[in-house]
């Protein structure tokens, strides 16, 4: 797990969000798609998410669901991510087996991304660093928090939070194994060239 995690925005234009979601996907390989729309209904979340996990069917892109445990059973999809309020990860685990990805939000917990790893999460995720244009973040967490996650933390790390190729650099060079981006690139002029610099990020590692 490394490089660009890609994160839907709140689009009930399924259309749209296929389209540049594709466009992503062939500029560079990208880590993994996460389907995240908080304000969908069950018929549209059913609708994007089945369009969407055809789509990285196609790519190769493994496509994950955020918090809706029964949506990434029903439709196969390759994991889950839980927020904070969400599930327990262990009780996910011992429900989807040990095939799926599970990752777990952290935010700037240390404690919380050790029993998350402790519970077989497949990733952890710390954030917001910076401020979102898509959520709101009771707390900032500190980049220091990689530099401790490096000597404690065996899975992969994710970084969180109003993310660009170029803020997003100091993180990975911090030792973090995945970026998630939402609006850098859905809302990039170029979505391919946004996606190559997120990757540029990793060359060589």
């Amino acid at each position: 797990m490394q490089g660009l995690y890609l994160v839907t925005p709140n689009w009930d234009d399924t259309s749209r969000m296929l389209q540049l979601s594709e466009e992503a996907m062939k500029a560079a390989p990208i880590a993994m798609l996460q389907y995240r729309h908080k304000e969908a209904g069950p018929v549209l979340r059913h609708e994007q998410a089945s369009a969407l996990l055809a789509l990285c069917r196609r790519h190769r892109v493994p496509f994950i669901v955020n918090d809706h445990v029964d949506l990434c059973t029903e439709l196969d999809a390759d994991g889950v991510h839980l927020g904070g309020t969400d599930a327990e990860v262990a009780q996910v685990r011992k429900r989807l087996g040990k095939g799926k990805i599970i990752g777990a939000s952290c935010y700037g917990d240390m404690l919380r991304a050790l029993n998350a790893q402790e519970a077989s999460a497949s990733y952890v995720a710390f954030g917001g660093f910076y401020p979102s244009r898509v959520k709101k973040y009771a707390v900032t967490t500190s980049p220091a928090i990689l530099d401790q996650a490096r000597t404690v933390i065996q899975v992969p790390t994710v970084v969180i939070g109003g993310m660009t190729p170029q803020n997003a650099a100091p993180l990975v060079e911090r030792g973090a194994n995945m970026v998630a981006a939402i609006s850098s690139v859905y809302q990039a002029e170029s979505v391919a060239q946004a996606v190559g610099q997120f990757q540029s990020l990793f060359a060589g590692r």
